[in-house]
């Protein structure tokens, strides 16, 4: 999304900024089908490793033991998250996207074709999909407070 508005800027004419985000939609939709099972594994992940941890700790009463063992563990969950909040991080770079191609000026004469390209942009929804589903901010902080409760 970076290279794609750093692009924009270059361009004559909001025809082609059109083409250039249609490819960059595409490879985005490309990448997110590619490593959406490898996202979905980290949630699982993520869902059963700190309750089995506070079920160590509380049921089994292992404290002394347990402390070294935790920190990896929430080291690896924080990472996971980390991870999510950078997927969704896409999907809120291409929601900014409209409001810089309308800025733009690409000269007389072009302004039916930008407000054209900025509909076109908007309405694609480009994102981080995970199964069909847009992954933004929202979504992984609504995942992480049911998360928390659950634990």
């Amino acid at each position: 999304i970076d290279a794609f508005c750093c692009d924009v800027v270059q361009q004559e004419s909001p025809e082609r900024v059109a083409h250039i985000w249609n490819m960059t939609q595409a490879i985005l939709r490309k990448a997110s089908v590619a490593v959406e099972h490898c996202l979905l594994m980290l949630c699982f992940i993520l869902l059963f490793t700190v309750p089995l941890l506070l079920f160590d700790v509380g049921v089994l009463h292992a404290y002394s033991t347990s402390v070294p063992t935790m920190i990896p563990a929430l080291c690896v969950t924080c990472g996971i998250l980390y991870v999510l909040l950078l997927a969704a991080r896409i999907s809120e770079q291409c929601t900014r996207v409209p409001a810089l191609v309308n800025a733009i000026s690409f000269g007389e004469g072009t302004e039916a074709a930008r407000q054209q390209t900025v509909a076109y942009i908007s309405s694609s929804a480009a994102g981080f999909y995970v199964y069909g589903m847009r992954l933004t901010t929202a979504t992984v902080l609504k995942f992480m407070y049911v998360w928390i409760i659950v634990v």
